[in-house]
């Protein structure tokens, strides 16, 4: 879809839906001229959201439902059609699921949102005499800055992906052995990866569990014995090199690659699980 020039939005009191739908207006055609009003001028030519009956917005009946009961509003309307032009179907699906839905529920129920109720905070006080309008404008960057941050993100996984898909390939006992820190939950959903080990940020390796997608938990978890435990004596109830063990199983950091496999191994024994050579 071609972004025209001018677009057209309702005036008083915005909320994330207008604003977030303004942004992404924005990041697609940076020149895009918009005009806030109770009425959309006759014959105007250009794109109408969130007000006008068209269909961007959602105010007039029939309104339009996803298949899992949450209903559109604007931004997911626009969302829809441009955000696959952005990050890609599988991406802009998943960017629906967990940042546009919220939003167009909080929209349309009034769904507690922290992200929404931070847009709404730029809306005039009661008694302040503030021009809506104005404090509009300066909801619009903030929103652009967190969508432009998503947006990065999501290609980020997409650049990962192939990279994440290698190391599964070359995986033993389900751990996987990432060349660097990249993003890899994308890559190994619905995988039977169990552990991914990858350079950490702060020096050594890193560790983690895979989550299951359906309980959500740890396939497997570390052993409770180092959950939490100093480094000291982390070291030496597991005679490895760790460094940390986080108190919910799901991470170690280690001095190395090697030290990192092996705590992931001696999960796996404490599961009762095969380890291959053994």
């Amino acid at each position: 879809m071609k972004i025209p020039a001018r677009g057209f939005t309702h005036g008083g009191k915005f909320h994330a839906d207008d604003v977030f739908s303004t942004a992404l207006l924005q990041i697609l055609r940076p020149d895009i001229k918009i005009t806030r009003g109770f009425t959309v001028p006759d014959n105007f030519d250009g794109i109408v959201y969130d007000v006008g009956g068209g269909m961007f917005d959602h105010h007039s009946e029939p309104r339009e439902t996803r298949a899992n009961g949450v209903p559109y509003a604007a931004f997911g309307l626009l969302w829809r059609v441009l955000g696959p032009g952005l990050v890609g179907e599988h991406q802009a699906r998943l960017l629906d699921e967990n940042f546009v839905q919220p939003l167009d529920l909080n929209d349309n129920t009034g769904e507690q949102n922290s992200l929404a109720d931070a847009i709404g905070s730029f809306n005039p006080v009661w008694d302040s005499g503030d021009d809506p309008d104005a404090c509009f404008w300066k909801a619009v960057p903030f929103a652009k800055a967190v969508l432009e941050n998503e947006i990065a993100a999501a290609n980020a996984v997409n650049r990962a992906d192939a990279a994440v898909q290698r190391a599964y390939k070359n995986a033993k006992d389900g751990i996987v052995v990432l060349p660097g820190y990249m993003p890899w939950k994308n890559g190994l959903y619905k995988t039977d990866a169990l552990f991914v080990v990858y350079p950490s940020q702060r020096g050594g390796y890193s560790a983690q569990c895979v989550t299951d997608y359906r309980t959500r938990r740890s396939k497997v978890p570390f052993p409770a014995a180092w959950a939490g435990k100093p480094e000291a004596t982390l070291r030496e109830i597991s005679g490895l090199g760790l460094r940390f063990c986080h108190p919910s199983r799901f991470l170690v950091t280690a001095d190395d690659k090697d030290q990192a496999v092996e705590a992931c191994r001696w999960a796996l024994r404490a599961e009762g699980r095969p380890v291959e050579g053994e």
